[in-house]
């Protein structure tokens, strides 16, 4: 039987994993304080989390990811990072790129997310195109530029 992650969990889960990174566990004032949530809110969803077998955490005690929780965590890494750099190609700021990113990584498809994916992988494979450029500016002025390749008739 699959197990459903909603997005709030998957909130925390991310927060558990990047406090993790540099503390090696997350406690519930770590979780609480980034979250801007009550400790017993904390406390409440680390249990939840604990059953669905995501993190390792005895009441009082530390939160530790476990390996699904990692996988879980890293995934959405991938997505948040994949995403973020599509609205940074699209020439918006970083800070709102990241921001979108946070929402956006929990609601779109497989398909649409390996698409982006690819897109910001081909992309950043090369040069960056002319057409980005392009774009870019048309952003800035609203003036669409003339390709240099088109046909005139």
């Amino acid at each position: 039987m699959m197990v459903m992650v909603r997005r709030r969990e998957e909130e925390y889960i991310e927060v558990i994993y990047r406090i993790s990174k540099e503390k090696g566990y997350a406690r519930v004032k770590d979780v609480s304080e980034e979250l801007g949530v009550a400790l017993s809110t904390v406390s409440e969803m680390f249990r939840k989390l604990g059953e669905k077998g995501y993190i390792n955490y005895e009441k009082y005690g530390v939160a530790i990811l476990t390996e699904k929780g990692k996988k879980l965590a890293l995934s959405l890494e991938r997505k948040h990072s994949a995403i973020r750099e599509f609205f940074i190609i699209l020439g918006l700021d970083e800070r709102v790129a990241d921001e979108n990113a946070c929402k956006m990584e929990h609601i779109v498809t497989r398909e649409v997310m390996d698409r982006i994916a690819k897109f910001v992988e081909f992309i950043k494979a090369h040069e960056e195109p002319k057409w980005v450029e392009r774009f870019k500016e048309y952003c800035k002025t609203g003036k669409i530029s003339p390709c240099p390749k088109t046909k005139k008739s």
